[in-house]
């Protein structure tokens, strides 16, 4: 398989809500939107070396959702302080995990949980490891 692309796609409850979250809160930027008649009925939005797919959907409330979106940043403490005055519930705030990277765990308005990862500059992703 000669994967050419990556999303990860989330129907949502309130594109508009969403949007709202995923742009101006976290910071995602606009790859595309697409829609009909001058409506729009998605987005997609650059995440890194993947995309983020926001698309409207019927679900009335907030669903339950079993993927995570892993967003590794420069500074994990100074996304959560930046993602506080937005007031955005933070549901684990940053601290380092045992396993050495830096996370901070929240939700977007629909459910799907979000954790910003930092990756500290004596952690094993950070050295190539001669053998």
């Amino acid at each position: 398989m000669d994967v050419l692309s990556m999303r990860t796609i989330f129907r949502c409850g309130d594109l508009a809500r969403s949007r709202q979250f995923w742009e101006d809160v976290l910071g995602l930027t606009v790859a595309r939107e697409y829609g009909s008649g001058g409506e729009v009925a998605g987005v997609v939005l650059f995440a890194g070396g993947g995309f983020v797919e926001l698309t409207s959907g019927d679900a009335a409330g907030p669903a339950a959702h079993d993927a995570i979106v892993w967003l590794q940043v420069a500074d994990v403490r100074a996304e959560e302080a930046r993602l506080l005055a937005h007031d955005v519930v933070i549901d684990a705030p940053a601290q380092r995990m045992p396993w050495g990277l830096v996370e901070c765990w929240l939700s977007d308005p629909d459910g799907v949980r979000v954790v910003l990862v930092e990756t500290p500059p004596d952690h094993p992703l950070r050295r190539r490891v001669e053998g």
